[in-house]
């Protein structure tokens, strides 16, 4: 699916990527679901991955929060930038190795809908004209929605669906 233009493309690539994501989850039986990924991968598993997404769901809400505050939110992480993901992606998968899977299912379907309630409130101009927040820099705030979303969903989907095939 192309990269969304427009509140309405952002809306749907979200959802339906979310849905498919979430369908090939529940879809698995329950071991299965709890199996390994093969070696080589950070996100070892299911619930690696799901928490992986829900955890930048919570990022992009505080830089939401901090910036529509008319302030600047460290970005990605304090501590780290965009050059020290790997490490903030390992930090990541570390402090979330015990979150069973069901209480990971229920976080990013929680954080989704939040997500999803900033993108309903804002207009198309919004959320794709550049430069018209300030913390976001020379994008949109559409392009950190779509990268928190339905590029993200894709992604999940994709190592899921390699991880555990056969």
């Amino acid at each position: 699916m192309p990269r969304p233009q427009s509140k309405y493309e952002l809306i749907n690539s979200s959802q339906n990527n979310f849905d498919k994501l979430m369908g090939e989850v529940n879809a698995y039986p329950e071991k299965k679901r709890h199996q390994a990924f093969p070696s080589g991968t950070l996100n070892r598993n299911i619930r690696d991955v799901l928490a992986h997404l829900h955890q930048w769901h919570l990022l992009m809400l505080e830089w939401y929060k901090i910036g529509m505050n008319g302030e600047k939110p460290y970005m990605p992480a304090k501590g780290h930038t965009w050059k020290t993901l790997p490490e903030l992606n390992r930090k990541i998968q570390e402090e979330n190795r015990n979150l069973p899977l069901e209480e990971a299912i229920q976080l990013v379907n929680d954080s989704h809908k939040k997500i999803h309630k900033i993108i309903e409130k804002h207009t198309h101009e919004e959320l794709f004209e550049k430069r018209r927040y300030k913390w976001t820099g020379t994008t949109s705030l559409g392009a950190y929605l779509i990268s928190n979303t339905s590029s993200h969903y894709d992604w999940a989907f994709k190592i899921i669906k390699k991880s555990l095939k056969n």
